[in-house]
């Protein structure tokens, strides 16, 4: 949070570019700090059913999908969130039509080469997360090539899930444990949820604050099912291709005024707090919110 506030100064010392601003001059809500969503994942949801409400082929709401990621990146960093994780292609969309993985696969290649660059413009790291096996060897490589030309970049971290299955992450992790626990590396009785956390892709990956799905569906999609134990899901009814950033400021302001207990109770002083921190910007954040509702109207799934 701190991080992405800081400004376009990073640890690097260089100087990183200013978001865009919306076409309509919209600004996020004003959200205390620490009330912003760390770690934001979304599932980019409706492409499908844009395309066919159109009657358009389905690549054309994929086309029309991809142009949302930037505007939904620099949303947030305009709102202060540190991560984001964005599900382009899961393990189980290899069982689609041969047709339509050629399409994602040369798509999702093309779109990193070709955004790269801005991504490193405006700060942001890119981290693959997902398996090798199946996925295209020109994908990986370009997926690679952002990482590395991203690394040292801290102003916004994007997980991008390419080939990702919340339980094959699991498998993966519980796999490489009973390896070194067969090796003699690591006591099975001493293994704790810190410990298999460490066995997952990324073990510094924070946990998510925010699972955000447009498109009207309500389900997890086995998307990131270990960082996601105690997120607060926020499902909007717009499709994927009309969501922009003022959709992702709705939600942040719609998490803001969650109760998170994470299992336990929260003191009655902090709620106090909480609320009065609200109640000084929710005039300002409505004004927000009314304008994100647009595209939310004309997306909305039937």
């Amino acid at each position: 949070m701190a991080m992405a506030r800081r400004g376009i100064l990073g640890r690097s010392r260089r100087r990183y570019r200013d978001p865009e601003p919306h076409p309509s001059g919209a600004r996020p809500p004003k959200i205390p700090g620490e009330m912003v969503p760390g770690h934001v994942a979304i599932v980019m949801d409706g492409n499908g059913r844009w395309a066919k409400e159109r009657g358009l082929p389905r690549t054309e709401g994929h086309k029309v999908g991809a142009e949302r990621v930037l505007d939904v990146l620099q949303g947030a960093i305009e709102m202060g969130v540190g991560s984001i994780s964005l599900y382009a292609f899961s393990t189980e969309n290899w069982r689609r039509s041969p047709d339509e993985v050629r399409f994602l696969m040369n798509f999702n290649r093309d779109f990193i080469r070709r955004t790269r660059d801005q991504l490193d413009e405006l700060g942001i790291r890119v981290r693959w997360v997902g398996r090798m096996p199946k996925l295209w060897k020109s994908v990986a490589q370009e997926l690679q090539i952002a990482q590395e030309q991203t690394k040292d970049n801290d102003r916004l971290t994007l997980y991008f899930c390419m080939n990702y299955g919340g339980r094959a992450e699991i498998a993966d992790a519980a796999q490489a444990l009973a390896a070194d626990v067969k090796a003699g590396r690591l006591d099975p009785s001493k293994v704790t949820e810190k410990t298999f956390a460490k066995y997952l892709y990324y073990a510094d990956m924070p946990d998510v604050d925010l699972f955000l799905r447009p498109s009207g569906e309500q389900r997890t999609s086995n998307y990131l099912l270990w960082q996601s134990a105690y997120a607060e899901m926020v499902f909007q009814d717009v499709l994927w291709p009309d969501f922009d950033r003022r959709d992702l400021w709705r939600a942040c302001l719609e998490y803001a005024q969650r109760d998170r207990r994470f299992g336990g109770a929260v003191p009655n002083e902090e709620l106090l707090a909480m609320e009065a921190a609200m109640r000084g910007t929710e005039a300002e954040a409505a004004g927000a919110g009314g304008a994100a509702g647009a595209p939310g109207g004309s997306g909305a799934a039937g």
